[in-house]
């Protein structure tokens, strides 16, 4: 399978040296793992603000590529999807998976070894088991009612 992310021509390790408020947009979006799981439906308790992802995923995910059908244009299918940008990302960490390298990098810590930016494939975040890879359930199928029994655990 083809990752429709580009990485080639970026400089070695770029996010190492590099603030994410300095990455240009190519870098930026390279960081993305593939996962699918920021478009996953999440549930946050009102009490004590934890967020949970659920199997629940956005009409626009392919279950199979982990990928927006739509991602230039997603805003008309789905008004309300966050644009995360290097002045936004205070306020969505929070919600982000505990794998994503934007969250991570944001946290200060390293890109886990099965990164497609460490490991050269974008394969490897689904043979790790961290996408949601042929795991979600559709959003029109599944009334919010029962998105609880859909939660997943995430891996520290």
């Amino acid at each position: 399978m083809t990752d429709s992310i580009t990485r080639d021509g970026l400089r070695p390790r770029f996010w190492e040296k590099k603030p994410l408020a300095k990455m240009s947009p190519k870098e930026w979006e390279a960081l993305c793992d593939g996962c699918g799981k920021c478009c996953l439906n999440k549930l946050e308790d009102e009490d004590s603000g934890v967020v949970v992802l659920t199997r629940v995923a956005c009409r626009l995910l392919d279950d199979s590529t982990c990928r927006c059908t739509h991602y230039e244009n997603r805003h008309t299918f789905v008004p309300d999807c966050i644009v995360l940008r290097p002045d936004t990302i205070a306020d969505h960490a929070y919600w982000l998976p505990k794998t994503c390298a934007y969250r991570l990098l944001w946290q200060g810590k390293p890109l886990p070894d099965w990164h497609p930016l460490i490991s050269g494939t974008a394969e490897t975040v689904h043979e790790a088991g961290i996408s949601v890879r042929g795991q979600t359930v559709s959003e029109f199928d599944t009334p919010f009612e029962e998105w609880e029994d859909y939660v997943i655990e995430e891996p520290e």
